[in-house]
């Protein structure tokens, strides 16, 4: 489990994500509804491959990602890592 200064540092890497050593969220507002899908089915991938998976809320065009390791009892660096491919993933789907 990251410590709360080794968290402030990791989110200063990660704009728009917040949290503290319980979970770490952002929302992503998509261009369109199945763009936010698109999203989703982008994350579950990249969550699959990674064996860590985010709790996620479609609200029509936001999306929202929660991550925390629950084996851990809080934010690890699984946690920051697959939040950095969201936030790339994002990007490529046109989500802010």
């Amino acid at each position: 489990m990251l410590s709360t200064s080794e968290l402030e540092t990791a989110l200063g890497r990660l704009p728009g994500w917040t949290g503290d050593t319980g979970g770490i969220t952002r929302t992503y507002r998509a261009p369109e509804f199945l763009t936010g899908i698109r999203l989703v089915a982008a994350v579950a991938e990249a969550a699959e491959r990674a064996d860590h998976h985010p709790d996620i809320d479609i609200r029509w065009r936001q999306v929202t990602f929660r991550l925390v390791t629950h084996s851990a009892g809080g934010v690890t660096g699984k946690d920051t890592d697959l939040a950095g491919q969201i936030d790339e993933l994002a990007s490529q789907h046109g989500c802010s």
